[in-house]
């Protein structure tokens, strides 16, 4: 027998003019003749998702513990999960009251310096000491994002507190926090090219032209050399990219014609649900293309001024997460909770139906999902909300509810993600030990 297919390497991208695009997964890129399960060791990835203002705990912490557990209200929405999904509760972390410690301490699990000047200091989080581990063989370490844009906040945004703290969830040091970038169209081009300016950026959208007609001619000679599976996911790949490529220039068309937020950089949706929808997606894509194995989504800021006109919350969220134990602004915080759960789905939706080697991109994930606070009335540190989506590949299990030992610190589950994903730490933040997940 004769062995004549060459296999493609992982690193093949696309070039044209401008562009650099990334593949999925192929079987092509697995060597002949080699079980695809044991050539293609699953990549494992990570992300960490943050929501301010916490969760309503009353809505949130299930009813029952163990496998098999009783689905809360606001986690209803993603219960096709249930094999994939741990939640753990009566988890604290650090310090009691402000937003800037809730931001601050979550995925760092210290205490940082209290301090209103440009001398801050938290610790490496979460994210960047996983990226140490497995970002090093990606185009991108790690990739930071948000939907709101927090460049303008400088000096003291709480009592006592940096807005360093509340500028973003992700450390590279105690002393360098990793800015966010909340505008989609610089978040695709970081990842597929077409570099310039705000002004560049319009009169090329209004060129209309695609980041993959520069590279058709790559990839119609890439499909004559692949298999009809092949195909098939390089298709899905593309029109994936087309897709979240023609979101994006829909939202610069209004931005710029029909100037419903004049202030809004060129490329950021009107509504918030577009706005972390196309986030969400582009995230889907660095994972699919192995563009980055590392992200943290700061969902929304601390003490956030958004209203959400479709849920007919029309009051600031801040204003409204001071509930006072007020019956109507209760039940537009859960819907509130349970609207951004239903959208994290729809994410979770695309990772469950990308393959990657012998699974999915879900089966070789871990999306974390919490928050620094559980009650927002009271900014209570105490039994703060911590959803745990994908096995990465083995690591962790699924359709658990575990209620932790009364005390327990968020910063023990935090260690424990740690290692688990190679890092040689016996402590993180204010950590007393590791915790079994």
């Amino acid at each position: 027998m004769f062995i004549t297919r060459s296999s493609l390497s992982r690193r093949t991208v696309l070039r044209g003019l401008g562009a650099t695009l990334a593949l999925p997964l192929l079987d092509a890129m697995i060597p002949a003749l080699t079980p695809q399960a044991r050539a293609a060791t699953p990549t494992r990835r990570f992300g960490a998702v943050f929501v301010p203002m916490g969760e309503r705990p009353s809505h949130w912490i299930p009813a029952t513990t163990g496998a098999n557990f009783e689905f809360s209200p606001i986690l209803k929405p993603i219960e096709r999960f249930r094999d994939s999904i741990t939640v753990v509760s009566n988890l604290d972390r650090p310090l009691q009251g402000t937003h800037a410690v809730s931001t601050g301490t979550w995925l760092t699990g210290c205490a940082p310096k209290r301090t209103e000047a440009e001398d801050f200091v938290a610790s490496t989080s979460l994210d960047q000491i996983i990226a140490q581990q497995i970002g090093r063989d990606s185009v991108f370490p790690s990739i930071e994002i948000g939907t709101e844009d927090l460049t303008g906040y400088v000096g003291a945004c709480d009592v006592g507190y940096s807005c360093a703290y509340m500028n973003t969830i992700s450390w590279k040091s105690p002393t360098t926090p990793m800015p966010l970038e909340t505008n989609p169209r610089v978040v695709f081009e970081r990842m597929f090219g077409r570099p310039g300016s705000a002004d560049e950026r319009v009169r090329r959208m209004r060129q209309n032209r695609s980041i993959l007609d520069s590279v058709r001619g790559d990839v119609n000679a890439l499909e004559r050399g692949l298999g009809a599976r092949d195909r098939v996911r390089l298709d899905q790949y593309l029109e994936h990219v087309r897709e979240i490529e023609a979101r994006i220039s829909r939202a610069e068309r209004q931005a710029t014609t029909e100037l419903v937020l004049p202030a809004a950089p060129v490329g950021i949706p009107d509504t918030w649900e577009e706005h972390a929808g196309v986030l969400f997606d582009l995230m889907a894509v660095a994972f699919e293309a192995d563009l980055t194995r590392v992200f943290s989504f700061m969902l929304n800021r601390e003490a956030s001024q958004l209203v959400f006109p479709s849920l007919d919350f029309n009051e600031p969220w801040h204003h409204v997460s001071h509930h006072g134990n007020e019956p109507e602004k209760l039940e537009l915080l859960v819907k509130l909770n349970t609207f951004q759960i239903a959208a994290f789905g729809k994410f979770l939706d695309r990772l469950q139906s990308t393959p990657d080697g012998d699974g999915t991109l879900l089966d070789h994930s871990a999306i974390l999902w919490g928050s620094g606070m559980s009650d927002s009335n009271t900014h209570s540190p105490l039994d703060v909300p911590y959803l745990m989506v994908g096995k990465a590949a083995g690591q962790f299990g699924g359709n658990r509810h575990i209620a932790a030992p009364k005390g327990t610190q968020l910063a023990n589950a935090m260690l424990t993600v740690a290692q688990k994903f190679g890092a040689e730490i016996d402590r993180f933040g204010v950590s007393t030990g590791t915790f079994e997940l």
